[in-house]
């Protein structure tokens, strides 16, 4: 009995043993380990988003993809697959699986290797949220104690819903939803079944199972889980036949941008990154823009077709590269270091007939480029002259030649093309509250991120003339005055630093009015001007524009456009313009939001009149989803130069359209639009910048090294083009939008010959529209003894 006794603890002690090893082990690591509460706080890390204000992704910044998703947006059918790959007993234990260890166990003794891991779901969320992927004990024993506190702590859904949300899926896909869009494009809602199953048979092995990567593999384990899941009843027999007998249509759909503005969103991230540092790309922040898609889209199209117009006005530079001995296996080859900018795609002819030559793309397709999509090309010899018209396919074109092609939309053939050696920018406001709607800063991102919009100082020559027409009309001038486009000399007494001014046309109009002289772009009467109102009280004034009293030149140059500003600077000030006299700023981020989708914050830009209701209804709203805050009040934007003064500007503005240097913009038939063109010394810079009450467009065309676009190239040929192209699109099917007459004006009718009020029968009178005390008195009142306003002598003659 003794002895029975002794072996019967005995075996009790070796029974023992292993338990309070355990038990041991277990005290030692507990106090350790993480607390498990804060998984129901956890901050998954996520991508910065950047959207339009109509909610089309323009940019994803991150190194993981991650989509987020709750329980109840997980389908079943999912569900159904991923427990039949991982863990099919997951709804019954509580974290730990012992038949799962015990098979990883017997796997390892009697192979020497680890095969599995007997992880369950809940073990996988341990490691993935808490721990390393380090394949040692100690590791394995803190995942099995975790998963326990795990199962005590969260509902089976709660864990369900971490597991789905931190897997990596592979090609930085984090979580099911990315994988869904990663590989098919779609929600994984929208997943059938036998993707479904592909997208469980993932975590396994991301790399060796990636359906993109590894088809045939990723086949097999797709329809193995299918047989696990019909073996454990989710599935019927006709199901299981349908899925395994789907194609595997897996392929990388990247961060599918809905709009090209990579300008916008390249602003956008640097902002966030201003403000919220690193972590702007790990905590899943959604920005929105201002930037409307149909405008932004509106604005690419313009700004390239006009760039490629230009470009191709000046003939063809030939192809990037020649491989006159490539044979036809290699061309596919040949392509593979370019890549298309701005929408011209790399191309290498094949053969050359002789009314058209073939082509080969990167992707193997094959095209033709008729005769006529290539006629254009003339040798290019410099900005100013081309060679002879060709007279075939074979004097621009040889095979083995690496060229550009453009896609015609009309019939799908191909144009011969060249990426643009010019560049542009072209950026659009709204003008009652500075919110940009569109900006692109170059031709293309992928060939320059230099945004021009921002970043580019060029001279903006006569397009900066408003301004200074502005402090005119504030300093007594009217737009009947008359002034004197005559020559002007200035000298130091020195010969060699004479100033000679001129025209661009190179003639002289002598008396002119005032009118007259701003919508014919005449610089002697632009420096005449500033002269008589002083360089530093004209610089002061034009300083209401939001331009920088640094950045003018306090010389008379600056009357014709010597400052150099950027394409938004210009922009802003022709907004004061538009607005009636409202000195709105330019901005981009509308609001932005955390990943849960709240609103953390939100533009509160000052308005206009006009628009003052609105922005506090917006901020009403914004302001409602952050309980305890008081709305604050919209902000009205300063009023910078007077309502009228704006008005005449504007009213003269027209008429640059209507009878000068923008006449190219009648073709739109629009009588609410105004503008002005640029063009700088030697042709190196060609503007555009005009309105209407809806929209402030401003385009720049130049080269990024400074050089002539050509002798016959003025602003009127390069930038107004796509002006005309963008708001003509804009404004289709939109009403007229001017901005209304202020009070304080009269209309009163002038003699054409003198600037003066006209008599009753003068030929040729007019109607022009003046502030009420600059109103002309007729001739004989000023032979009488002239007049004054407000106790000084308004200036009519300028000579």
């Amino acid at each position: 009995m003794r002895v029975l006794i002794i072996l019967f603890w005995l075996l009790v002690a070796i029974a023992s043993a292993p338990l309070l090893a355990l038990s041991g082990v277990a005290l030692y690591l507990t106090p350790a380990l993480p607390d498990v509460d804060t998984l129901r706080d956890v901050k998954l890390q996520t991508p910065l988003r950047i959207y339009s204000a109509d909610h089309k992704l323009i940019a994803e910044y991150g190194e993981m993809r991650r989509l987020p998703i709750s329980f109840e947006q997980v389908p079943q059918g999912f569900i159904d697959a991923i427990l039949a790959a991982e863990d099919d007993n997951f709804l019954n234990h509580h974290g730990v699986d012992p038949m799962s260890l015990l098979r990883a166990t017997s796997e390892l003794l009697t192979t020497g290797q680890i095969q599995t891991g007997g992880s369950t779901i809940t073990m996988q969320v341990a490691k993935n949220y808490f721990l390393t992927s380090d394949r040692v004990f100690s590791r394995k024993l803190n995942e099995i104690l975790l998963a326990l506190q795990i199962e005590r702590n969260l509902s089976k859904r709660e864990i369900f819903e971490l597991y789905v949300n931190k897997i990596y899926l592979g090609n930085r896909a984090y979580g099911i939803e990315a994988a869904a869009h990663v590989y098919y494009g779609k929600p994984i809602s929208e997943l059938p079944l036998a993707q479904l199953a592909m997208i469980a048979g993932l975590p396994k092995a991301p790399s060796a199972y990636n359906p993109v990567a590894n088809p045939e593999r990723a086949k097999i384990r797709r329809d193995w889980i299918l047989q696990r899941m019909l073996y454990l009843g989710s599935i019927d027999q006709a199901a299981h036949d349908e899925a395994v007998a789907a194609p595997i249509t897996a392929r990388n759909h990247g961060a599918n941008p809905e709009l090209e503005a990579p300008y916008v969103a390249e602003m956008a991230r640097l902002e966030m990154i201003e403000r919220f540092g690193t972590e702007a790309y790990t905590d899943g922040y959604y920005v929105y823009t201002s930037v409307d898609s149909r405008l932004q889209t509106l604005a690419n199209q313009a700004l390239r077709g006009g760039l490629i117009t230009y470009d191709q006005r000046h003939g063809y530079r030939g192809p990037e590269a020649r491989h006159p001995d490539a044979s036809a296996q290699q061309l596919p080859e040949l392509l593979k270091p370019y890549r298309s900018v701005g929408g011209l795609r790399p191309a290498i002819v094949s053969e050359v007939d002789s009314d058209s030559a073939k082509i080969m793309l990167g992707n193997g397709d094959s095209g033709t480029i008729a005769w006529e999509a290539m006629r254009w090309a003339r040798p290019y010899l410099s900005a100013n002259s081309m060679g002879p018209n060709p007279r075939q396919p074979a004097d621009i074109l040889q095979p083995g030649d690496v060229i550009r092609v453009q896609r015609l939309e009309e019939d799908g053939q191909y144009k011969l093309a060249q990426v643009p050696k010019a560049q542009s920018a072209l950026v659009v406001l709204s003008p009652q509250d500075g919110s940009i709607q569109a900006l692109t800063g170059g031709f293309s991102f992928l060939q320059s991120n230099y945004n021009r919009v921002t970043q580019a100082r060029r001279q903006p020559g006569s397009s900066f003339k408003p301004f200074l027409y502005s402090a005119a009309l504030d300093h007594g001038y009217t737009p009947a005055s008359l002034t004197n486009d005559a020559p002007l000399v200035f000298n130091d007494g020195s010969q060699n630093d004479e100033w000679r001014p001129s025209n661009s046309s190179g003639d002289f109009l002598g008396p002119i009015r005032l009118r007259e002289a701003f919508y014919r772009s005449r610089n002697l009467v632009s420096i005449r001007l500033m002269q008589d109102i002083g360089v530093d009280e004209a610089l002061t004034y034009m300083e209401r524009f939001g331009f920088s009293r640094e950045e003018l030149p306090r010389n008379l140059s600056a009357s014709l456009g010597t400052p150099e500003l950027t394409p938004l600077q210009i922009a802003t000030g022709y907004a004061v313009i538009a607005s009636g006299g409202h000195a709105v700023k330019p901005w981009l981020i509308e609001r932005i939001e955390n990943s849960e989708q709240k609103v953390i914050d939100f533009a509160r830009p000052a308005v206009t009149p006009q628009a003052l209701a609105d922005q506090q209804r917006r901020i009403d709203a914004y302001v409602g989803l952050t309980p305890g805050q008081t709305p604050p009040e919209a902000e009205l934007a300063p009023e910078v130069i007077d309502p009228r003064t704006a008005y005449q500007m504007t009213s003269m503005l027209k008429d640059v359209i209507t009878r000068g240097t923008g006449s190219r913009a009648r073709t739109m038939q629009r009588s609410d639009i105004g503008g002005k063109t640029g063009t700088t010394n030697e042709q190196k810079d060609g503007w555009f910048a005009g309105f209407n009450s809806d929209y402030v467009a401003t385009v720049w065309v130049g080269f990024d090294q400074p050089s002539t676009l050509g002798r016959r190239e003025y602003g009127s040929t390069t930038a107004l083009p796509i002006w005309v192209q963008f708001m003509s699109d804009a404004l289709k099917d939109k009403p007229e939008h001017s901005q209304p007459q202020p009070d304080g004006l009269v209309t009163t009718r002038v003699d054409p010959m003198t600037g003066r009020s006209a008599r009753p029968g003068t030929p040729g009178a007019f109607l022009e529209v003046f502030k009420e005390e600059d109103v002309p008195p007729p001739t004989s009142e000023l032979e009488a003894g002239g007049y004054s306003s407000d106790g000084g002598i308004t200036p009519l003659e300028l000579f």
